[in-house]
């Protein structure tokens, strides 16, 4: 595997080795060695989740706050997505920063995503599997939350956004200035 850290520390791109032969292919998509050498880090997932949804979804900008914040290992299993961390660590330099990632059954990178930071997909193809693993329970009383369309983050989404479909409980999400602190 290839770990390739972003802008935003602690933040991580995740490229598997992948064997190919006349019958397919073959890769290990998690070792929590690995992984822990990899970021530097180690972490422990108690959690895995996994959504399906259709072109123009939009799902996200979420986070858990205080002692629930959820550290994720994202990737996709079916289609592609847009997927993208915004760092809320009000201490970090790049407070307000975002980071976005085309991730794709094809391509199978995976996105490391830190406790600190909001997360959110946009489904480009027709239909997507996602899959991630949080290394802490869900927790509802601790939900956060960051509306899509903050005019501070100025998200491109590679998706006309008038044609996005977004929960009700997403389109009323505050933009960053107005949200739950994560700590």
């Amino acid at each position: 595997m290839n770990f390739i850290e972003t802008k935003l520390k602690g933040c991580f791109i995740i490229e598997p080795k992948i064997i190919k032969d006349e019958r397919g292919y073959f890769m290990e998509s998690f070792n929590e060695n690995t992984f822990a050498k990899g970021i530097g880090k180690d972490i422990h997932f108690v959690q895995d989740n996994q959504s399906y949804s259709t072109k123009g979804v939009l799902r996200g900008l979420h986070y858990q706050t205080g002692k629930h914040a959820q550290a994720k290992l994202v990737r996709v299993l079916q289609g592609n997505v847009l997927d993208v961390a915004v760092d809320i660590r009000p201490e970090s330099k790049t407070f307000g920063q975002f980071e976005s990632i085309l991730l794709s059954a094809e391509n199978q990178k995976q996105f490391f995503v830190p406790r600190g930071f909001a997360h959110g997909f946009l489904v480009l193809s027709e239909t997507a599997t996602f899959f991630y693993k949080c290394d802490n329970f869900y927790n509802k009383e601790s939900e956060g939350g960051i509306i899509f369309n903050d005019s501070f983050l100025k998200i491109d989404w590679q998706f006309p956004l008038e044609k996005s479909i977004v929960s009700e409980k997403d389109l009323v999400l505050p933009e960053l200035k107005n949200a739950k602190k994560a700590w």
